[in-house]
């Protein structure tokens, strides 16, 4: 009897968290170092690209988005997106004794809340529709209930970045986080798109000529670099051990709301 696929996507989703966990903390030393020696990453400083700790840190980062891309390959978004709670757990416990965080009681009761809604949400996972082409993919994408969800997101980005980091950017880890978990939920669904194609593609039909495969891999290329640059801001700025579980939830609590729209998942 052969794995399955959810059975497939959960086992690189876990190895994912593991990865990327593990990541928030490198950077965090990495950022730290830097802004000893320069520009902080909180302020707009690059100085973080010279250090090696945080290099390494995105190597980790990589290599755990790389699982995670190939986990939506084989399972739903709302199986994959939840097991992101291991993170959490992980980065908290290097935090503790790497960064010299501590993570308060009210903190930790939130650490389990988020593995414990996850759990739920994984075993509760409704199947989903899985498209076999782009042009499929590209009409989900294109239906108006999604291309809605698509303007209030981009609104809201614009608006967090040209109003409100300037005035709260330093203060409020909402300001942040919610650009990066707003544009993360457009990259899994282009992410989806992208694996899709390469399943595809490597079974013989080929998806390369098409334009909207070049499309959702430029949505997917601005989404990444867009949170990879707040992202570090926000580790700059906060702790990692109050980064990362908040990063989660909101990322987590969207991207379901947007697969659940694009895909019609009855969640």
């Amino acid at each position: 009897m052969g794995v399955s696929d959810n059975t497939r996507g959960l086992i690189l989703a876990m190895a994912s968290s593991a990865f990327i966990g593990s990541s928030f903390i490198l950077k965090k030393k990495g950022l730290k170092r830097a802004a000893d020696s320069g520009t902080r990453a909180g302020v707009g400083g690059y100085t973080y690209l010279l250090e090696p700790l945080w290099w390494a840190g995105m190597v980790l980062m990589i290599v755990g988005e790389v699982a995670n891309f190939v986990a939506y390959v084989y399972a739903p978004a709302v199986l994959v997106t939840p097991l992101g709670a291991l993170s959490i757990i992980i980065s908290a416990i290097l935090a503790h004794f790497m960064l010299k965080e501590r993570l308060q009681k009210m903190g930790v009761l939130g650490c389990v809340s988020c593995v414990v809604g996850s759990v739920v949400i994984v075993i509760h996972a409704p199947q989903e529709h899985t498209p076999n082409s782009v042009q499929e993919i590209w009409a989900l994408a294109t239906q108006p209930a999604f291309l809605i969800y698509v303007a209030a997101t981009l609104s809201a980005v614009l608006a967090l970045i040209l109003y409100f980091e300037p005035r709260y950017g330093q203060t409020n880890i909402l300001v942040y986080l919610g650009i990066c978990s707003l544009m993360g939920s457009l990259t899994v669904v282009s992410i989806k798109a992208i694996g899709i194609a390469i399943k595809l593609t490597l079974e013989g039909i080929s998806q390369v000529a098409y334009p909207q495969t070049w499309f959702f891999l430029t949505v997917a290329a601005v989404c990444v670099i867009t949170q990879l640059n707040y992202l570090n801001k926000a580790l700059d700025t906060f702790n990692a051990a109050i980064v990362s579980p908040i990063y989660y939830v909101m990322f987590t609590t969207l991207t379901i709301i947007a697969s659940a729209i694009m895909f019609k998942v009855d969640c």
